[in-house]
């Protein structure tokens, strides 16, 4: 990341663009579950999720986040310059 923008206003923006785009964003303690479960998108009944592993740290949650939202349509809602150049970027 370009460190224009501190990890944690990042993660707000990533959770605020998702949200804006009818994806909730949940952290969950995957760890408790039982299963081997990972971080990632899911359709909860009928509803669109994104579940994150609350044990991440903060620029692994981004990361996965930032990939994420790369596959979605996010041209039709402003979006900050900065995420929007970060969203640009392909790892």
């Amino acid at each position: 990341m370009n460190g224009s923008m501190e990890t944690e206003q990042l993660y707000g923006e990533l959770v605020n663009l998702a949200e804006r785009l009818g994806i909730a964003v949940k952290e969950q303690n995957l760890r408790s579950t039982g299963v081997r479960a990972k971080s990632g998108y899911c359709v909860i009944k009928g509803k669109p999720h994104f579940i994150l592993d609350k044990h991440m740290g903060a620029k692994d949650k981004n990361g996965i986040l930032l990939e994420f939202l790369r596959t979605t349509a996010h041209e039709d809602v402003y979006v900050l310059p900065a995420l929007r150049e970060l969203l640009g970027q392909m790892k």
